[in-house]
């Protein structure tokens, strides 16, 4: 019983002579995403077959049917457009 009081006191000894380690922390500053376009509802009738293709597509490839519309319309856009005339 008297070895353990000696290595408690010890260790109370050691713990007051040392100075407390704080750790130091890196600040980096928050990385914000760019800013979101705004949003607009869009709705259209679409044949199931295609509905279900769409939905099998996005779950294969892990993207939302959202971004599947958004792309397959900036696409067609892309193909289709024709340029503004002014008169």
């Amino acid at each position: 019983m008297e070895n353990y009081k000696n290595k408690l006191s010890n260790l109370a000894g050691k713990l007051k002579q040392e100075k407390p380690q704080t750790p130091i922390q890196q600040v980096q500053p928050v990385k914000t995403a760019p800013p979101k376009e705004a949003e607009a509802q869009f709705n259209i009738w679409l044949p199931k077959s295609l509905l279900k293709d769409i939905k099998n597509y996005g779950v294969a490839n892990d993207i939302s049917q959202k971004d599947i519309g958004i792309d397959a319309l900036k696409r067609y856009l892309k193909t289709h457009q024709k340029p503004l005339t002014t008169d």
